[in-house]
């Protein structure tokens, strides 16, 4: 069980990584159309979209961002939970 916890928490770690990537990329021009800016788009966007469907960008700053990432940290504090209560 420790070792599904542990994969999990880790995959978890990963997107909060590769969403941070993704974010910082549109500070470069073109690096989202480079190769890694298409797979982490393909596996950022999805995740991203329903947020900001329902945040709008204050002025020209997105903050979706924030609450998506606020979002995976309740996920892996729900994960441990979950966790604990079948140990």
């Amino acid at each position: 069980m420790e070792i599904v916890l542990d994969l999990l928490l880790k995959l978890i770690e990963i997107y909060s990584w590769a969403l941070i990537i993704y974010i910082l990329m549109s500070w470069f021009p073109n690096a989202r159309e480079s190769a890694i800016g298409q797979f982490l788009a393909r596996i950022c966007e999805p995740y991203l979209e329903p947020f900001r469907r329902f945040i709008p960008p204050i002025g020209m700053i997105d903050v979706s961002p924030i609450v998506a990432f606020l979002v995976l940290k309740f996920a892996r504090y729900g994960v441990i939970q979950v966790f604990t209560w079948l140990a």
